[in-house]
């Protein structure tokens, strides 16, 4: 990470995240309560590895339904975040 003065390649290259949410990568599914760069900004500063941010569609007893998927490549990441989620994931009231 920058903030201790090590250079993340990935990052370098913009190919931290990804577009789609490949098969190996663990999901944490949601509902927010807050815009998307407060979660991605989360994450580019706390976390490392690669990672999927985007809506999640799910279809169960034929009714559908959407929710928030953040997805990342090393499982201890995705631990991190659930543990996490309730700090950042919170209504903004102005």
């Amino acid at each position: 990470m920058l903030k201790h003065n090590e250079v993340n390649p990935l990052a370098v290259f913009g190919l931290r995240r990804v577009e789609h949410c490949p098969p190996h990568f663990t999901q944490v599914l949601f509902d927010t309560y807050t815009n998307e760069k407060v979660f991605t900004d989360w994450i580019y500063s706390h976390l490392t590895g690669r990672f999927y941010y985007g809506d999640w569609y799910q279809n169960e007893n034929n009714k559908n339904s959407m929710t928030r998927c953040a997805a990342f490549e090393e499982p201890g990441e995705a631990s991190y975040f659930s543990l996490v989620l309730d700090t950042i994931n919170r209504i903004e009231v102005y």
